[in-house]
């Protein structure tokens, strides 16, 4: 019997120990690029997770209500009057109101109703809009109370001296626009600006004209900060002339509840001999209907 020839290195248990050995130095080399990449890795996640921890919370409102069906018939026939002179299917639209056009209406929405008669005209308007923050440092809650805070000095209405947070400073230490909180001067009475032309005050102004000193008398019924309606809000009341022989008052309330800003406008213009559209009674109707709607977002 012939012996195959020996070659060294190519016994069985030789040749088995250096395929272990090639598998062992293969795993090896991945194990070792694996665990290379590791800490990169690791610090990704721990990064996004610190992130994530440091969000600041959303805000408490998702969508928002339909306007058009917010207000209830009987606060329409108040404020719209001359509705009720109106034939049926003229008062019925009336009273439906015409939605606004948006893009968006879990971002925002609107409406507006309107009637006339010969010698007056009532208008009212809603636009309730819900503030997203993108920043992630920054909540939708204080990114809506910028965007009132501009609404409200905007309207030339001072800040509170204690504003609510968010106010007084933006999200990187930059001065956000309460810089210029003490900066408008005392909102007068727009009543006050047009004039009859006996130099007296119209009637249903919402000042008595000024004082001997030189300052306006206060009514209670000025533009002003309100107390009491969502978490801030403030008034309008804006007295001008429409037309040749027309006043028009405009009276606003807005407010912000989290991170909704609420818009309610009412507008009356006279015309002929009737005088001017009463402060005190607008005001009155304005401000109801803002509280009910405050209360809506509130259920």
């Amino acid at each position: 019997m012939q012996r195959k020839r020996y070659a060294p290195g190519r016994t069985g248990s030789t040749a088995r120990t250096a395929v272990v050995l090639a598998l062992g130095l293969g795993l090896g080399a991945g194990l070792t690029g694996c665990s290379s990449g590791t800490p990169a890795d690791d610090v990704t996640v721990d990064a996004k997770a610190g992130l994530a921890s440091a969000a600041a919370p959303p805000g408490r409102y998702r969508t928002l209500f339909e306007p058009c069906g917010a207000v209830p018939q009987a606060v329409l026939k108040e404020m719209l009057p001359g509705a009720a002179a109106l034939p049926d299917t003229e008062r019925a639209k009336a009273y439906r109101g015409t939605a606004a056009v948006t893009y968006d209406t879990d971002r925002r929405v609107g409406c507006s109703w309107r009637a006339d008669t010969p010698e007056t005209s009532h208008r009212l308007s809603l636009d309730i809009e819900r503030v997203v923050s993108y920043d992630a440092a920054v909540s939708d809650d204080d990114r809506a109370q910028e965007v009132y805070v501009r609404k409200q000095l905007a309207a030339k209405i001072p800040l509170p001296p204690t504003a609510p947070p968010g106010a007084t400073e933006s999200p990187g230490g930059t001065a956000s626009p309460t810089r210029t909180a003490t900066a408008p001067p005392a909102h007068e009475p727009s009543a006050t600006a047009p004039t009859s032309p006996t130099g007296s005050s119209p009637t249903g102004s919402a000042s008595t004209g000024p004082t001997p000193s030189g300052a306006p008398a206060s009514t209670g019924l000025e533009s002003r900060v309100l107390e009491g309606l969502g978490d801030v809000a403030y008034l309008d009341d804006v007295l001008g002339n429409a037309g040749a022989n027309s006043r028009q008052r405009s009276v606003s309330v807005v407010f912000r509840t989290s991170n909704v800003i609420v818009t309610v406008s009412y507008q009356e213009e006279t015309s002929g001999s009737s005088g001017a559209p009463d402060s005190a009674e607008l005001q009155e109707r304005v401000r109801g209907l803002a509280r009910s709607l405050a209360d809506r977002l509130e259920e």
